[in-house]
């Protein structure tokens, strides 16, 4: 009996050595960080700056797929938009989809070649 605590103290124990386990966590916590929080957190700062920069006459998409241009960007968060001619909606400024709205201007530029 004595031997076999002798050799779990040698080898730090029955489950192993804790630095490793250690070292284990901290890589898993880092490769969790560099995938998953660093590019989610790059994409809502791009989507803020989107949304700031909005202006008059641009043509957008919203999230839930309408289109259409803002005719009037409100102090309260939310755009007057145009999704036909005489015809506007009243819609939050984060209602706004950067993805769908880069693509709507790239194929409308597109056209116009």
């Amino acid at each position: 009996m004595s031997i076999y605590l002798l050799q779990q103290a040698q080898t730090g124990g029955p489950f192993g050595g804790g630095m490793t386990s250690l070292v284990f966590m901290g890589m898993i916590i880092l490769v969790f960080w560099l995938f998953f929080i660093r590019p989610q957190a790059k994409k809502q700062k791009q989507q803020k700056k989107f949304i700031e920069d909005l202006q008059k006459g641009d043509k957008i998409v919203t999230i839930a797929g309408i289109h259409g241009s803002v005719n009037r960007i409100n102090e309260d968060g939310t755009l007057q938009m145009e999704i036909n001619p005489g015809s506007y909606i009243k819609i939050e400024k984060s209602a706004v989809s950067m993805e769908w709205s880069n693509n709507l201007n790239k194929t409308g530029t597109a056209e116009k070649k």
